[in-house]
C-alpha cells in the first residue's frame, strides 16, 4: 500500500485510506468483505466536510487541561538496538503490533524510484522458514493487517485478539531478516505494482501533484513519487531489492510498537526471545540523501505555472510552498495557521472560495518530515470558473494573512480544533500505535506529539503571521493548472468473448489450512467476543430510538445516525434529491445561519456531518465529552428547523454538478453506474443515478419537500457512545429531540423482484485517458435478514474476503499477478443488494482476469469447499470480529445497523455463535444457491484496449 505522506499537522499522522473498490459501490450497505493487505491509499486530506454547533466563544486552550498521550508508554532498546514501544490499553480484549523501518522515497535516487514500495510488496510474500503468502498468516489469525510505503517510512500493522500476540511478532520477527526475494516474487509483484500505480494514474489530481512536487523539490527525493515509476518499477533486479532489504530492514532502523491489553514484563520477554535473536549489524546505515533546505529558498521571481491539457472532468488547481522539517520551532504556528486556511466551514479559504461560488471545493495541508516540509492547497474548481481567478483569490487570502494577520477568534478556534483532533484520533489502539510509531521514527522521540500540544497551547498571533510572511510568501510557491481537455467518455459495450483466453488456466489445489497453522503457535480462541456490553435502548414518545453506551476510555463522544431518508426515495426526474437535501442541511436553520452553525461546532473541535447513501442518510459526528450538549442542540436544530437558503441551495447545487462530471469521469463509479443500472429494473429504487438534467430541475420547494417527507423521527435511529452519564444523557436527548414531530405516515418504496440474467452480460463502458480498468461482476443477492446471511459470510470469506488469502487473491492476484487488489462481497442491507467481485487491472489484463474467475468460480460449483476451508473462514470471521469492535466507529456503526436491519438485541453478542454453527454443508450448499458463473453481468470501465494490447 502507498501513502504518499503522513501529514504531521498535528504530530498525527493521516490514517491510511484503504480505498477498497468494495465500497464504493451500490446501496451503500456493510459488504461481506475485508480489506486486503496492500490495498490502494491515498494521503489523507482534510475535507470541507461542514461542521457546526450552537455559537459560543472559542475556547482558549492556553487554560485548557493538559493531555498526555504517552504517560503510560514504556521505552526499551534491545541489545541489537531495535527500539520497542510499549503501552497497556484494556479497554478491549485485543492487541495491536506495529514495526516501522526509517526508510521509504527519501532514501531513493531516480533509477531506482519506487524500489521501498515494491520491497513492501514483497515482504508479504513468505520467508525462507515460513513459505507461504503471509496474508494467509494474517487471515487464520484473523487480523486486521495492511502496510504502507511513505516519503519517511515503511510500515507494516495489525491488530489481533490478546492470545495471538505472540504469532504476529513471530512474524514479523521472521520477515525482518528471511523474507523470499527471488525471480519469480519479484516478477509476479512488479505486475501488481504497476497495476497500482496506473490506478493512480487514472486520477487528474494524482497527475497534477506529482507534476507540481516535482518542480517544487527538483534536487530532492521529496520530489520523487512515493511509489516510483513504472519505467524504474520495470527495471527492478532481485539484487537491487535484496540489497535495499538487507541495508535497511535492520534492528537498529525500526521501531516495534505493541499497544493494547497485554502485561508489559511477560510481552517484552517474547519480544527478546523472537526480535532480540536478530543479529545486531555491523554496516553503518547510509547516510540520508539530501532533501532540500530547511528554510525555503528566496527566488528573483515566482515561477510561471505548470499546466496540463489532459481529459479529465474538472479544473484543478495545485500550489506547494517548501516548510522546515518536523522539528522546526515553526511546526506548531504552522499547524495553527493550517486550521486558519483550511478547518472547516469557517475558515479562509473554504469563505474565500467555495462558499463564494469559485470552488466546489479547496483544501490544505502542512506536511513536516525527516528532512523538510511543505504546504499543500489543492482546489477543483467551479463549473465555468477560471483557474487564474481562483488563484487570484488564493493570493489575496495568503496575503491578507501575511499582512494582517489573524484575529483572537480564529486563534483560539484553531487551536481548539487541533486539541480536540488529537484527541479525538487517538480513541483506538491501532491508532495510539501509529502515533507512537510516527512520532519515534520521524524526530527520534515518541513524545513529540505531547510537546507539540504543549508547544500549541503557546502559539500567539505573531506567531502565525510570522511563519506565514515566512514560508507562504508568494515567490516560494509551485503552483499547477489541470486543464481538461474532454469532460467523459461515453459508456459503450462489446460483444467480446470474455470467457476465454490465451492463457491455459488451471485453478490449483486450494491451500491446506494446516500447512499454515504448522508455521504458527497454538491459536486457542479466547472466547471474549461474547463479553461485548449491550447497548441501552431508549425509545422517545416521538419514536425516534437512541442506543447508548457509556464507554469512559477517552473524554469523547461518537454519534452515529441513520434515517430512512436516501436515494432509493428519488425519482428519475428529480435524482440527487436526497443527497442534495442532506447536503443542505447544514447550510443554515430558522435562527442561525451556515457560518454561525459552522463555528457552533469548529469552536469546540467537533463535528457533524450528513451523507446520503441508498438505504438511507448517515448522520457521523464526534465532540468531545464536555460538549456533547452542542452536538446534540445541532443536530435537534437541523433535523427540525432547517431552512434551506436560496443561495445555498444554488452553490451546492454546482458542487454537485462538477462532482458528478468527476464521478463519470472515475473508472470505479462509472462501472458501479452501469452494473446497477444492468443488474435492475428501471422500475427499482436503486436503478436511478443522478443526471445533470434531474439536477438542474430540482427546485428549493421538492427540497423542502423531501426534508418534511422523510426526516422524521419514526424512521431515525441514533446510537451514542462514549464518556457521559446514561441518564443526563436521555434527559439531554429528550429536551432537544423529544419535541420533533411529524403528522404524516412515513413513506414506502416497492421494491419489485430481481431475477438473475439469462446469461452472463459484458458491457464495456470506455474512458479515454485512463490507464487502469475497474471490473465489477455480478448479480442481485440476499439481504441482511436472510437466513442464509452467515454461511454467505462464510462463502465469502474463502472465496474473496481478503485479496491475499482468499481463492480469487490467491489465484488472480497472488500467482498471475493480473490485479491490485480482487475481493467479493455481498451487499447485504435492508433490501437484497448486490453479490459482487471487484478487480483493478491493466487493460490488457481484464479478459484474462474475467476468464480465470469465471473459471475459478465454476470450479467452486462444481466441487465445493473442504471442511478445512470452512473451518479457516470461521476461525477467522469469529477472531477478527472482536477487533473490529475494539474501534469505537466501528463499534458505534456495527450496534446502529444492526438495529437499523432489525436485528435482535444481543445480535452484537450472538454473531461470533451464528458464525460458529455455519456447517460445511451449509456453506456448500449456498455455493449452490447464491454463485452463477453462468448467469453473470460483467462490467468493466477504463480506457478503449486496442488489439495490439490483448
Amino acid at each position: 500500500m502507498l501513502l504518499t505522506t503522513l501529514f504531521r499537522r498535528f504530530g498525527m499522522p493521516g490514517f491510511w485510506f484503504s480505498l477498497c473498490l468494495l465500497l464504493v459501490l451500490l446501496s451503500g450497505s456493510p459488504a461481506v468483505s475485508q480489506t486486503d493487505s496492500q490495498t490502494i491509499s491515498q494521503p489523507e486530506t482534510r475535507k470541507n466536510t461542514i461542521q457546526a454547533t450552537e455559537s459560543v466563544k472559542p475556547s482558549d486552550t492556553t487554560t485548557s487541561p493538559s493531555v498526555s498521550l504517552t504517560e503510560n508508554v514504556r521505552k526499551t532498546v534491545l541489545d541489537n538496538g531495535l527500539t520497542v514501544l510499549t503501552k497497556e490499553v484494556d479497554t478491549a480484549p485485543v492487541v495491536t503490533v506495529q514495526i516501522w523501518y526509517r526508510v521509504g522515497s527519501r532514501d531513493e535516487t531516480p533509477g531506482i524510484n519506487g524500489i521501498a514500495h515494491q520491497l513492501e510488496h514483497l515482504m508479504f510474500k513468505g520467508t525462507k522458514a515460513r513459505p507461504i503468502q503471509f496474508g494467509r498468516f494474517f487471515s487464520a489469525l484473523g487480523s486486521d493487517s495492511n502496510a504502507f510505503t511513505s516519503y519517511d517510512q515503511t510500515a507494516y500493522f495489525g491488530t489481533v485478539e490478546e492470545d495471538k500476540l505472540k504469532a504476529l511478532l513471530l512474524l514479523e520477527a521472521d520477515r525482518m531478516q528471511n523474507s523470499l526475494i527471488g525471480d519469480k516474487e519479484l516478477a509476479s509483484e512488479k505486475r501488481v505494482v504497476i497495476s497500482e500505480l496506473q490506478g493512480y494514474e487514472n486520477s487528474p489530481n494524482y497527475r497534477l501533484g506529482r507534476a507540481v512536487m516535482k518542480s517544487a523539490f527538483p534536487n530532492s527525493p521529496y520530489g520523487l513519487p512515493v511509489g516510483g515509476t513504472k519505467a524504474d518499477v520495470q527495471q527492478f533486479t532481485v539484487e537491487q531489492v535484496r540489497d535495499y532489504y538487507q541495508t535497511f530492514y535492520r534492528p537498529d532502523n525500526a521501531t516495534l510498537i505493541i499497544v493494547g491489553n497485554f502485561k508489559t514484563e511477560p510481552t517484552l520477554a517474547l519480544v527478546k526471545e523472537t526480535f532480540g535473536q536478530i543479529p545486531k549489524a555491523t554496516a553503518p546505515l547510509p547516510n540520508a540523501k539530501p532533501t532540500g533546505q530547511s528554510k525555503p529558498s528566496r527566488q528573483a521571481a515566482a515561477k510561471s505555472p505548470i499546466v496540463l491539457k489532459e481529459p479529465g472532468s474538472a479544473a484543478l488547481l495545485n500550489e506547494v510552498y517548501p516548510l522546515p522539517d518536523a522539528k522546526s520551532p515553526d511546526v506548531a504556528a504552522l499547524q495553527v495557521m493550517d486550521y486558519i486556511l483550511t478547518g472547516g466551514r469557517s475558515s479562509r479559504l473554504y469563505q474565500a472560495l467555495v462558499e463564494t461560488g469559485l470552488a466546489s471545493d479547496a483544501g490544505g495541508y502542512a506536511a513536516n518530515l525527516i528532512g523538510a516540509g511543505w504546504y499543500e492547497f489543492s482546489v477543483t474548481a467551479a463549473p465555468g470558473k477560471e483557474l487564474s481567478q481562483i488563484d487570484q483569490v488564493l493570493q489575496k487570502t495568503l496575503a491578507d494573512l501575511r499582512d494582517q494577520g489573524v484575529t483572537q477568534e480564529e486563534l483560539n478556534r484553531a487551536k481548539t480544533q487541533l486539541r480536540a483532533s488529537i484527541i479525538l484520533r487517538n480513541r483506538d489502539i491501532a491508532s495510539q500505535a501509529q502515533q507512537l510509531g510516527d512520532d519515534q521514527t520521524t524526530t527520534g522521540d515518541y513524545r513529540y506529539t505531547d510537546r507539540l500540544l504543549a508547544a500549541i497551547s503557546k502559539v500567539t498571533a505573531a506567531d502565525v503571521q510570522k511563519v506565514a510572511r515566512t514560508y507562504l510568501a508568494p515567490t516560494n510557491r509551485t503552483v499547477g493548472f489541470f486543464e481538461p481537455t474532454q469532460l467523459n467518455g461515453k459508456p459503450g459495450t462489446s460483444s467480446g468473448n470474455f470467457s476465454q483466453t490465451a492463457e491455459n488456466f488451471s485453478p490449483g489445489a486450494p491451500v491446506d489450512p494446516a500447512e499454515v497453522a504448522k508455521y504458527l503457535p497454538p491459536l486457542n480462541p479466547t472466547g471474549n467476543s461474547t463479553n461485548q456490553p449491550l447497548p441501552e435502548k431508549l425509545t422517545l414518545a416521538n419514536g425516534l430510538h437512541v442506543l447508548l453506551l457509556p464507554d469512559r476510555s477517552t473524554p469523547t463522544v461518537t454519534l452515529s445516525g441513520f434515517i430512512q431518508a436516501g436515494s432509493s426515495f428519488d425519482q428519475p426526474q428529480n435524482s440527487g434529491l436526497a443527497s442534495l437535501t442532506a447536503s443542505n442541511l447544514m447550510n443554515g436553520t430558522k435562527t442561525r445561519d451556515a457560518l454561525t452553525l459552522a463555528k457552533a461546532l469548529e469552536n469546540r473541535g467537533a463535528s457533524l456531518n450528513f451523507s446520503a447513501n441508498r438505504e438511507g442518510v448517515g448522520v457521523s459526528g464526534s465532540a468531545l465529552a464536555s460538549d456533547l450538549p452542542t452536538l446534540t442542540q445541532i443536530l435537534s436544530d437541523v433535523l427540525q428547523n432547517a431552512s434551506f437558503p436560496s443561495d445555498e441551495l444554488e452553490l451546492s447545487r454546482k458542487r454537485a454538478l462538477i462532482g458528478l462530471k468527476q464521478q463519470l469521469d472515475n473508472p470505479s463509479w462509472l462501472a458501479r453506474k452501469v452494473f446497477q443500472q444492468t443488474i435492475y429494473p428501471e422500475n427499482h429504487p436503486f436503478y436511478t443515478f443522478p443526471t445533470e438534467a434531474s439536477l438542474t430541475q430540482i427546485k428549493r420547494d421538492d427540497v423542502v419537500r423531501f426534508y418534511e417527507e422523510h426526516y422524521r423521527p419514526d424512521t431515525t435511529i441514533l446510537t451514542l457512545m462514549g464518556d457521559f452519564d446514561p441518564a443526563q444523557v436521555r434527559a439531554l436527548l429528550n429536551q432537544d429531540l423529544g419535541q420533533w414531530q411529524t403528522g404524516k405516515e412515513a413513506p414506502n418504496l416497492v421494491f419489485p423482484q430481481v431475477p438473475l440474467p439469462k446469461s452472463n452480460v459484458r458491457l464495456n463502458p470506455t474512458l479515454p485517458g485512463k490507464t487502469q480498468s475497474i471490473t465489477l461482476m455480478g448479480y442481485n443477492a440476499i439481504d441482511r435478514k436472510d437466513p442464509r446471511y452467515y454461511a454467505a459470510l462464510v462463502l465469502n470469506q474463502i472465496l474473496g474476503g481478503d485479496t491475499l488469502s482468499s481463492r480469487l487473491g490467491t489465484e488472480i492476484r497472488d500467482r498471475q499477478g493480473l490485479t491490485y487488489g480482487i475481493y467479493s462481497g455481498f451487499q447485504a442491507g435492508m433490501h437484497p443488494g448486490p453479490f459482487l467481485i471487484s478487480m483493478q487491472t491493466a487493460p490488457e489484463d481484464a479478459d484474462k482476469a474475467i476468464a480465470s474467475t469465471l473459471s475459478l468460480l465454476k470450479q467452486i460449483r462444481e466441487q465445493g469447499f473442504t471442511e478445512t476451508e470452512v473451518a479457516t473462514a470461521k476461525r477467522s470471521l469469529t477472531s477478527s470480529y472482536p477487533v473490529e469492535l475494539a474501534d469505537p466507529d466501528s463499534l458505534a456503526s456495527t450496534i446502529l445497523m444492526n438495529a437499523v436491519y432489525g436485528l435482535s438485541a444481543d445480535e452484537i453478542q450472538q454473531f461470533p455463535n451464528k458464525i460458529a454453527a455455519v456447517t460445511p454443508q451449509q456453506v456448500n450448499q449456498v455455493v449452490q444457491e447464491l454463485l452463477h458463473p453462468d448467469r453473470i453481468v460483467v462490467v468493466t470501465a477504463g480506457p478503449p484496449v486496442s488489439t495490439s494490447q490483448k
